[in-house]
């Protein structure tokens, strides 16, 4: 049963891989249906049970919000070249559309984004992703590896995190103004509470970049700080998200207590690979998962 259930899960998953790597090709219910090898006439039905999301608002959310990527990211394309590229024959009609969904115009998003609507309006994606369609993790997905330190500059995000897409925000402007590159300075994310806190005020989490360059005593953003080496239970999520709680659910409740390890005093913690999202497509992103562990007394 349960290998028959990852079966139908990975065959789901290809098909959200395959939208959010065609998002400027034609996304019709015959191909999407052939790429997770189901019969077109049940797969809407199917693919709607699933995630509670139609295959047309799907791609339609997944579309808009890649436009808000670009929109936010670095030299961002014009306003034209990016309804083009979402499927918009007027750049006026997707101005509607932008506007309707997140409640600003394509150019003020570009000049000063208001992040607290942009999580509600893509809050489905996340569930499609994260919370209906649960990945079943096991022992095999788990790798120790001894880690060397990371120098990196921290920014702390404290508060509520409907405020965090500005943290986000203002560490990328911070990571371009210093010359930072994607490619070269890995990005971290330090959790230091739960994700959904009891008072939304308690929400505690650090953002990272790899560097050694020296931060400045007085610099008011960013602080030095290392990422500390030493062994750690390490959990790859297939695919980007942004919700890694059910992976660290899995590290803390049902590995760690079978794996005879015991967790060291350094908070659970994510590397990407390449850039936060949207420097980089979402399905380049390689995330992966740190439970510190206790070094193995010789």
């Amino acid at each position: 049963m349960k290998a028959a259930l990852r079966n139908y899960h990975n065959r789901m998953q290809r098909v959200l891989d395959y939208i959010d790597q065609h998002l400027d090709g034609d996304l019709d219910l015959d191909t999407v249906a052939d790429v997770a090898a189901f019969s077109k006439f049940h797969f809407h039905r199917q693919f709607t049970a699933t995630f509670e999301l139609s295959v047309n608002r799907y791609i339609q959310l997944a579309r808009m919000r890649r436009a808000s990527h670009q929109l936010a990211g670095r030299d961002a394309p014009s306003v034209t070249d990016i309804a083009m590229d979402v499927g918009y024959d007027a750049p006026d009609a997707f101005a509607r559309a932008f506007r309707r969904r997140l409640g600003q115009s394509p150019l003020s998003f570009r000049k000063s984004p208001d992040w607290e609507p942009w999580l509600v309006a893509f809050g489905p994606l996340d569930n499609a992703r994260n919370k209906l369609m649960q990945i079943i993790f096991t022992d095999d997905d788990v790798t120790i590896r001894d880690v060397p330190p990371t120098p990196v500059a921290i920014m702390e995000h404290r508060g509520d995190r409907a405020t965090l897409g500005d943290t986000i925000q203002r560490f990328r402007d911070w990571g371009k103004a210093a010359g930072l590159a994607p490619g070269a300075n890995p990005t971290f994310m330090v959790f230091r509470s739960e994700r959904c806190p009891a008072n939304p005020a308690d929400y505690s989490m650090d953002l990272c970049v790899a560097t050694d360059a020296p931060i400045e005593a007085n610099d008011p953003q960013m602080k030095a700080g290392v990422i500390p080496g030493g062994r750690c239970a390490v959990l790859r999520y297939p695919g980007n998200t942004n919700n890694l709680e059910p992976a660290a659910l899995y590290l803390y409740r049902d590995w760690l207590p079978t794996s005879g390890e015991e967790a060291r005093a350094f908070p659970i913690y994510c590397r990407r690979r390449l850039a936060l999202i949207p420097e980089v497509p979402a399905h380049e992103v390689v995330v992966e998962l740190f439970l510190p562990l206790e070094q193995v007394m010789a």
